[in-house]
């Protein structure tokens, strides 16, 4: 699967749009948790590992991740495998004894909305970073990504997002002098 994301940076203004215009799906608390592999550095082959919890309307998910480098210039494209975890503890010490290390957490609240079949966009408050905008899609076929690159490009501009990031909130959060500097 190819997660096919852009990112750009919103304000009061953007939000109202994606509130007025698509259909609100539901409001997430993200706690996400980033890990260093032993022998590889994740911030030279754009890689990164993480465990998410999620929280929704009195439920509870969590979810271990690995997004592998990203496809092109423009978005955030990249192959994304995602697995639900039940004890996320217990998956914290398994990728502790293989000598993982943590690197940062990244806080978000998260709200959800549905633009048409197969795209999402997201407004993301993110602890000690601000106020995003995210719209993703899924493709099986990476020959279908510019298409899709372009398209989703289209909606946020139409929402008046103006500057887009490439990099992640983890990205983000190091240079802006997170915990380590290790990604």
């Amino acid at each position: 699967m190819i997660e096919v994301e852009l990112k750009g940076y919103a304000d009061s203004k953007i939000f109202e749009r994606v509130r007025e215009n698509f259909k609100f799906l539901r409001k997430e608390y993200h706690e996400d948790t980033y890990y260093q592999h032993p022998c590889r550095d994740f911030s030279k082959t754009d890689e990164a590992l993480r465990i998410r919890i999620r929280r929704f309307n009195g439920h509870f998910e969590a979810f271990m991740t690995y997004k592998g480098p990203k496809v092109d210039e423009v978005s955030k494209t990249r192959e994304e495998i995602e697995v639900p975890i039940s004890d996320p503890d217990e998956h914290v010490m398994i990728l502790e004894k293989l000598g993982f290390k943590e690197v940062l957490v990244v806080s978000k609240v998260r709200e959800k909305y549905y633009v048409e079949k197969g795209i999402v966009i997201t407004l993301d408050t993110v602890e000690g970073l601000g106020d995003f905008v995210e719209i993703e899609a899924i493709v099986e076929d990476e020959r279908l990504v510019p298409q899709t690159v372009e398209k989703l490009k289209a909606i946020l501009e139409e929402l008046g997002v103006k500057r887009f990031e490439r990099r992640s909130y983890l990205e983000l959060m190091l240079e802006k002098g997170g915990e380590d500097g290790e990604a």
